[in-house]
């Protein structure tokens, strides 16, 4: 791996491993992006085990490391698993930010908050299922249903995964959306593709509703407002879904703690 992309902290070797791939781009930017999957810790010695997949998305600031340097992901993973509160699982970590060409990707190059608010205009997520999803079911040993697909992300990363989820009806059965962003910022505002029709698709994703739409967030985040109008759009209109207030803001040691509450569901619903 060219070691100019961000690198893997060295400090924690996880249970399992982690590769690092590469998924073509299908919907402009640059012609790939990398992605790290983690895979559980009995991938290798069963060549014929079929695993369910968790798509974690990262927010503004940050790229497919994030989860692992900001969130201490593979030790909260393995900790879990160690303790049978999580069931074995493929985790998958890819660079969700809007980038023009591969020259403006720049091997995962850092975006500072203003980049990653409004520049995005939905080429990322709509390829997501084709370019990252297509490409995991093909090189690794998923259970490609919507019963074994978990999609979550924090903060821009939770915004994305409510457009991609809705946008994708049959695609994920558990959504955990941690301190998400519901307000288009991002380019063309409500007449983006990447907001237009939402509330169409909600309609068509919650016919079949996923076991599992979790919103979670601090009590003293900057969104906190606006995510009591969520939970009261998506009760008026009578989708399925639960909302969890903690203490704090918009901040790492929440977004951990609603990821490990998220992966310990995983499943099992």
């Amino acid at each position: 791996m060219n070691t100019d992309y961000p690198q893997i902290p060295t400090n924690y070797v996880p249970d399992g491993s982690v590769e690092s791939i590469f998924c073509p781009s299908s919907t402009g930017g640059p012609s790939q992006r990398r992605t790290l999957v983690y895979l559980p810790p009995s991938y290798n010695l069963d060549s014929t085990r079929r695993y369910p997949v968790f798509y974690l998305l990262h927010g503004a600031r940050g790229n497919e490391v994030a989860w692992i340097t900001k969130g201490d992901l593979l030790k909260h993973i393995d900790s879990l698993v160690r303790e049978q509160k999580m069931i074995e699982t493929i985790v998958v970590l890819p660079n969700m930010n809007q980038y023009n060409d591969d020259e403006d990707y720049g091997k995962s190059r850092y975006k500072n908050a203003m980049e990653s608010f409004f520049e995005i205009d939905g080429s990322v997520e709509s390829g997501f299922m084709n370019d990252i999803v297509g490409t995991v079911d093909r090189q690794f040993r998923t259970i490609a249903e919507k019963s074994s697909r978990a999609i979550a992300g924090m903060s821009l990363g939770a915004m994305q995964a409510i457009h991609i989820s809705a946008s994708n009806p049959d695609s994920f059965d558990y959504v955990g959306l941690f301190s998400p962003l519901v307000h288009p910022f991002y380019s063309g505002g409500e007449n983006s593709a990447f907001f237009k029709n939402l509330k169409e698709k909600q309609k068509a994703q919650f016919a079949n509703p996923p076991k599992l739409y979790w919103v979670m967030v601090g009590r003293t985040d900057i969104l906190h407002q606006r995510m009591n109008l969520y939970d009261k759009r998506l009760s008026d209109n009578g989708y399925p879904h639960e909302y969890y207030v903690s203490e704090g803001g918009h901040e790492w040691y929440n977004w951990t703690d609603y990821c490990d509450r998220f992966m310990k569901r995983l499943w099992k619903e």
